[in-house]
């Protein structure tokens, strides 16, 4: 059965795919670009680090059978964000960065939550 846990699972790695071929999308918003626009690479790096730690927990929300395993994919991701909702939102430089950065790790962190329900 297809739920929500499995929608977020999928666009969490196909999200997560795409900021390792393009990691401008995220660096961007996080305002981690160059002057010129472009991506520097450590931040290149960090980002196709983080790229791939939750194209891991994606995949698992997608694939894991349900119950302990699905609840134990979904727990991840939640602390994934939550974590990375405290590490931008200390250590970004812009401040305006930091609030919308933060505001969508714990909207997505508690979105993920919620689908424990169907987990």
């Amino acid at each position: 059965m297809f739920t929500l846990t499995r929608l977020l699972g999928a666009a969490t790695a196909a999200y997560s795919g795409t900021i390792i071929a393009a990691p401008k999308v995220l660096a961007k918003p996080c305002g981690l670009t160059t002057p010129t626009g472009d991506v520097s690479r450590p931040v290149r790096t960090l980002i196709g680090a983080i790229g791939a730690r939750d194209a891991a927990i994606g995949t698992a929300m997608v694939f894991a059978p349900p119950g302990p395993a699905l609840r134990t994919a979904v727990a991840a991701r939640v602390a994934s964000d939550t974590a990375d909702a405290l590490v931008f939102g200390l250590t970004l430089p812009d401040p305006v960065a930091r609030k919308k950065v933060v505001a969508f790790a714990l909207f997505w962190a508690g979105l993920c939550a919620v689908s424990l329900r169907w987990a």
